[in-house]
């Protein structure tokens, strides 16, 4: 899917050959944007994809669109928002494919497009009907390389966040109490001073999914990040270092997050995990 999203082939396909360049966004966007992904990807025939719940919504801008869909939720899209997901998205796609896929955290998609992030969740709406980027893409795809098209995506980004909404400070302190480790919710409540109820109402309001699942999906990346970092580990030691109380605990998670057990993605053939950055 053009190198955006942890990406589970549903058939044995091989990695796409072409060009990927990522970069990480100013450091005055950290905490708005993980990474920019740039993709320049040839026809290799369609494809079938599992793309599963990652703690960043993904907004796909494409200078060459492959055919998307119909998926097992409908069609995805030209340049796509994808909103956080508590399931995993079933995709196919055709065609080259030519574009940056821009990650960005709950605190930033709330900034940029201006609405509670609820009304993305589970779904794949396009960027046009979000805000105006038409000229935008049509500047980032006149762009001489890629370098220049970051520095233009900076640019756009730091004005248009300075000027965004942002999240309720209690909502933004538990987003990324989750996104450190494991915590209760109903201590995480405690420490912000309100109700869990009232804590889960909010954050599913403004972020778009429950405390609960949002640590349970953040949980399931740092794994995946350390497999990646670190294959010749077993899963019963994956499952320790990574808070799951034992191995059938991993997999009934990774099963229901992912459509798959780790062992069927396989270790770390088949994902592949945005950088790093606290998200």
């Amino acid at each position: 899917m053009g190198g955006w999203g942890l990406v589970v082939p549903r058939r044995d396909v091989a990695q796409a050959p072409g060009e990927r360049v990522l970069r990480l966004p100013d450091p005055r966007l950290a905490a708005h944007v993980s990474s920019y992904v740039a993709h320049d990807l040839p026809d290799t025939g369609p494809s079938s994809w599992r793309i599963t719940p990652l703690s960043v919504l993904i907004w796909v801008i494409d200078f060459e669109a492959p055919a998307r869909g119909p998926s097992g939720d409908g069609a995805i899209p030209d340049s796509p928002v994808l909103g956080l997901r508590d399931r995993p998205l079933l995709a196919e796609q055709a065609g080259a494919s030519r574009g940056i896929a821009v990650a960005l955290s709950p605190l930033g998609s709330y900034a940029l497009f201006g609405i509670p992030l609820r009304e993305l969740t589970n779904a794949a709406i396009a960027a046009s009907d979000l805000l105006r980027s038409g000229s935008l893409i049509e500047r980032l795809a006149e762009a001489a390389d890629w370098p220049e098209r970051f520095r233009l995506l900076d640019e756009y980004l730091l004005s248009r966040m300075a000027r965004g909404p942002e999240l309720a400070a209690p909502v933004r302190y538990a987003w990324e109490r989750l996104m450190t480790g494991p915590v209760r919710i109903d201590a995480l409540a405690d420490e912000i001073g309100w109700s869990r109820q009232h804590l889960s109402a909010r954050f599913r309001e403004q972020i778009g999914l429950n405390p609960r699942t949002a640590g349970r999906i953040a949980r399931l990346n740092r794994v995946v990040a350390l497999v990646s970092r670190a294959p010749s580990l077993s899963w019963a030691e994956v499952a320790y270092r990574g808070g799951y109380s034992d191995q059938a605990h991993l997999v009934r998670e990774f099963r229901a997050l992912t459509g798959s057990s780790p062992t069927e993605v396989g270790k770390p053939a088949g994902l592949f995990v945005p950088p790093d950055h606290g998200t």
